[in-house]
């Protein structure tokens, strides 16, 4: 038997799948030492009940996906509006190296992908679907390019399998971004761990108001002085980010420009600050968007792990398995030697080789989710901040819907 959760119960359940993870993290030192998300917590403990409930009694929930994506839309809203042109400045060379990265890092997962599915005997198109399709893609992506495979390639099951696929992903990419980065830390002695003491002070601490060095989204816990007027005229913000975002994917589709919504939600943020900042002189209240971005965040991944349905992993193939497996190992071997190491073998470095596990095997929330850990316990990375919220939700869609294009028009 299944049971729909409308709106108001999902949004209770995802709050309550958050403070478990909160309680799980500060009070399991495994979780705490290895950087593992808050939601990433939560919502595992979450998935593996529903599992054992489902297997047992046959009872199952559906989440509002509405609102799940609702609060993906804010978040990534969020992010553009938080991208004024001198900060995209500031981000300079190392922006255009993480971008070169990722890049490759995108061709050589469907290589990957595609090689081992050749060997295992199965069609290279499912190497693909467990691949960029569905890892770097996300389940937006999986879910496009499902119907997309079934139809004009004949592969059966393929919507199945990708999402199958990018829920993998989800949840690894959840997993081995922390441990990652704090296996860099340690063995470069990049930094020192911050104490709990240090922790606390910092987040009662307001954030100070200085102009050109708020970088949103680096320590979630931490106090925003904002007020009604600013809560209400940031929420005006996001409202016409979204419509702009709907409008955009109506208006688009079947074009050269087709793009996910979301892309339509950060890249109406970037125009609606630059235009009102720049032009109109307006000014933008950063806090305000930081503690709504970072809400939304949060929300958003608690409700999205809390509609994972684990029991339909079981189903898939053995050969995709292993495709994911290989996928996950060379994730993290990439992130270590070929990320970290261009990016400067650096604090930021090992920051953003956390943030390239987050949305290399799962998705530009996760990426986030990852990063805010590791600086909770390690100290800020504006550099990482700057660079992996635009590069992760923006230009590595648009990369991989090229890369994807072009790989195709071999299998046609």
């Amino acid at each position: 038997m299944e049971f729909t959760f409308n709106a108001f119960y999902t949004l209770i359940a995802a709050v309550i799948v958050l403070l478990l993870g909160r309680f799980l993290v500060n009070n399991i030192d495994f979780l705490r030492r290895y950087n593992i998300p808050e939601p990433v917590a939560g919502g595992l403990v979450a998935a593996v009940v529903s599992l054992i409930v489902h297997n047992f009694w046959g009872y199952s929930i559906t989440t509002s996906s509405a609102l799940q994506t609702s609060f993906m839309l804010i978040f990534f809203a969020s992010i553009g509006l938080s991208a004024n042109f001198a900060k995209l400045r500031e981000g300079g060379i190392g922006l255009v190296i993480f971008l070169i990265a990722i890049s490759l890092f995108i061709i050589v997962q469907n290589f990957v992908g595609i090689s081992l599915a050749t060997v295992l005997g199965i069609d290279p198109l499912i190497g693909m679907i467990a691949g960029s399709i569905t890892l770097t893609g996300g389940h937006g992506t999986a879910g496009a390019w499902g119907e997309i495979l079934e139809v004009e390639h004949g592969i059966q099951g393929a919507l199945a399998l990708g999402m199958a696929s990018a829920t993998f992903g989800l949840i690894i990419g959840g997993i081995i971004g922390g441990p990652l980065a704090k296996l860099l830390i340690n063995r470069y002695q990049l930094a020192t761990p911050s104490t709990d003491a240090q922790i606390e002070q910092r987040d009662n601490t307001p954030v100070e108001p200085v102009p050109g060095e708020f970088v949103p989204f680096e320590y979630p816990h931490q106090v925003r002085l904002i007020t009604a007027d600013n809560a209400i005229t940031t929420l005006g913000l996001f409202a016409a980010c979204l419509a702009f975002a709907e409008f955009m994917t109506g208006y688009a589709k079947g074009t050269l420009f087709e793009l996910p919504t979301f892309v339509w939600a950060l890249a109406g943020g970037v125009i609606l600050r630059n235009v009102l900042e720049g032009i109109f002189k307006v000014t933008i209240f950063d806090r305000a968007i930081d503690v709504f971005g970072n809400a939304s965040l949060s929300l958003y991944l608690a409700m999205a792990l809390l509609s994972l349905k684990l029991w339909q992993l079981a189903d898939l193939a053995g050969p995709l398995m292993v495709i994911l497996g290989a996928q996950t190992i060379t994730m993290a071997l990439y992130a270590a030697f070929i990320t970290f190491r261009v990016m400067g073998k650096n604090y930021d470095a090992a920051v953003l080789a956390a943030g390239h596990c987050g949305f290399g095997m799962g998705a530009t929330p996760t990426a986030v989710a990852n990063m805010q850990a590791i600086t909770n316990m390690y100290g800020a990375s504006h550099k990482a901040f700057l660079i992996v919220p635009l590069c992760g939700a923006f230009f590595v869609d648009l990369i991989n819907a090229t890369v994807i294009q072009v790989i195709l028009k071999f299998f046609v």
